[in-house]
């Protein structure tokens, strides 16, 4: 079992592929708050993320079965792409049963609730300036959130994030240029002093 535990993502993928059942489930483990966690921030209803957690591992195994999988050292990016399509299919598929009264739905999927960095280093900034932060990025326009999010907690490149929201590269980049000038002035404006460890 530690062996096993030892191992890197796309060894563990590449021994479930052949057979070891084992190996998938050291994987969910391994990434399971991480992505659980950005479906809750996201959908806000904690028995639809579980719902929408459980759709994603399945459509993983599908995935993984049918040879799928091509992206080495990026398996838990390739996990969250799949949760972050089945979220929107899932808030489309409301739009068009009308079961959403909200019209700003699209401004609510990826807006104003705890949109935030969750890159490597961004573990090492203690819990009260990642509140902070939290806070302040939900003060951003929902593009500039939405970047911020699929950039660093999805860490996803900018033509993957260009792909995924429909614009352009340049668009992209644009978005997060001005999500780091806004949130630069929010900070002046609140005399917020953020400081690493």
């Amino acid at each position: 079992m530690f062996r096993t535990n030892a191992l890197n993502d796309n060894e563990l993928v590449q021994r479930f592929i052949e057979g070891d059942q084992n190996s998938l489930e050291i994987l969910i483990h391994r990434h399971k708050s991480r992505v659980y966690s950005y479906i809750l921030l996201i959908v806000k209803n904690q028995e639809l993320a579980e719902d929408i957690f459980q759709e994603t591992f399945i459509k993983v195994i599908r995935s993984l079965k049918r040879g799928k999988y091509v992206e080495n050292g990026k398996f838990v990016s390739w996990v969250l792409r799949i949760s972050h399509n089945l979220i929107i299919d899932h808030f489309r598929k409301e739009k068009l049963q009308g079961t959403v009264s909200n019209d700003s739905l699209e401004v609510d999927i990826f807006n104003s609730q705890k949109f935030s960095d969750f890159t490597i280093e961004d573990e090492m900034v203690n819990n009260q300036i990642l509140s902070e932060v939290k806070e302040l990025i939900k003060e951003l326009p929902e593009d500039q959130q939405q970047v911020i999010y699929m950039r660093h907690y999805m860490g996803l490149s900018f033509k993957e994030i260009a792909e995924q929201t429909d614009v352009s590269i340049n668009t992209a980049l644009g978005r997060m240029r001005y999500a780091l000038i806004n949130l630069r002035k929010l900070i002046k404006e609140k005399k917020l002093e953020l400081t690493r460890i």
